[in-house]
């Protein structure tokens, strides 16, 4: 167990903090996963180093065309803010599905992240609107694609121990751009998902045609899963069910689930695919036509 607890009030003092303890000290914010994984034994730390009372990372902002989430933002905000709702959808839809109201309250968005698990919610819906990340360390701080920050299933490319997932940034959705989260699961809330899909389109200025797409898929690969031919396939495709139908075998023949006892048979988990994307891709779609404006 840690020895002390600690409240930095700027992310360079958070580092700062980090880089004293060597390797011994940890970051924590929410700690709906880590504190499990101290009871479990499955992590070990000298030093806490709670970024939760540091402003900067509670905020959603909007700046131009280009909407900022800080990475201690709880799903509870995401999904509460009329700004994520309008012009992020899919992000707002993932932070309402993540556990029981009690859980989105304390659980952050950095923290989900940096979970890096294949079907984080977080992550997927972030993929879907082709997000970057902030990574603070001792040399400064620096903006990376989020598919960059996944090694392998729960394991992150971003040492807790030495730097600080600071933030979350993406392009706010236009009115010719829609996006939507699917998700299947036993039961909705404290249940892992069989599948979910995260998905952003942007039509041509007539709504007949897809000018890109973005699909994430999830869990269907070791990491939060990019279905790149997919995407590929839509740009300056009709808009159609054909299309979207199509786009959904696509997915599946890029993707790999498996058979799992939590969630389902391979088989199932296979046909689900199509079905998830193809209602994603509508739902979008449907999206593009809808007003907006912002917080």
């Amino acid at each position: 167990m840690w020895k002390e607890y600690l409240f930095p009030a700027s992310v360079e003092e958070a580092v700062a903090m980090l880089a004293q303890w060597d390797g011994r000290a940890r970051l924590i914010a929410g700690g709906t996963d880590l504190v499990l994984e101290f009871n479990e034994g499955k992590r070990e730390a000298d030093c806490l180093v709670d970024i939760t009372r540091i402003p900067e990372l509670k905020e959603i902002t909007q700046q131009g065309d280009t909407i900022t989430v800080g990475a201690a933002v709880t799903f509870r905000q995401l999904d509460d803010s009329l700004l994520i709702r309008q012009r992020a959808t899919v992000l707002a839809e993932a932070a309402h599905t993540v556990g029981s109201r009690q859980i989105r309250n304390v659980a952050t968005l950095g923290g989900n992240v940096v979970s890096a698990l294949p079907a984080a919610d977080g992550s997927l819906g972030l993929r879907a609107l082709g997000a970057e990340a902030e990574v603070a360390d001792i040399q400064g701080r620096r903006w990376l694609p989020l598919e960059e920050l996944f090694e392998s299933p729960g394991q992150s490319k971003i040492d807790a121990s030495a730097q600080v997932l600071t933030a979350l940034r993406f392009k706010a959705l236009s009115s010719r751009e829609g996006s939507a989260y699917e998700r299947l699961a036993r039961r909705r809330a404290l249940a892992l998902p069989i599948l979910a899909c995260g998905t952003a389109v942007g039509l041509s200025d007539d709504g007949r045609t897809f000018q890109w797409a973005r699909v994430s898929l999830g869990p269907v690969a070791p990491v939060c899963f990019c279905a790149h031919c997919t995407e590929e396939f839509l740009i300056g495709a009709e808009v159609s069910p054909e299309t979207m139908a199509r786009a959904g075998e696509i997915a599946l023949s890029e993707s790999n689930p498996r058979s799992s006892l939590l969630r389902a048979c391979k088989e199932y988990r296979q046909e689900m695919i199509k079905v998830l994307v193809r209602r994603g891709l509508e739902r979008a779609v449907a999206k593009c036509q809808a007003p907006l404006s912002a917080e």
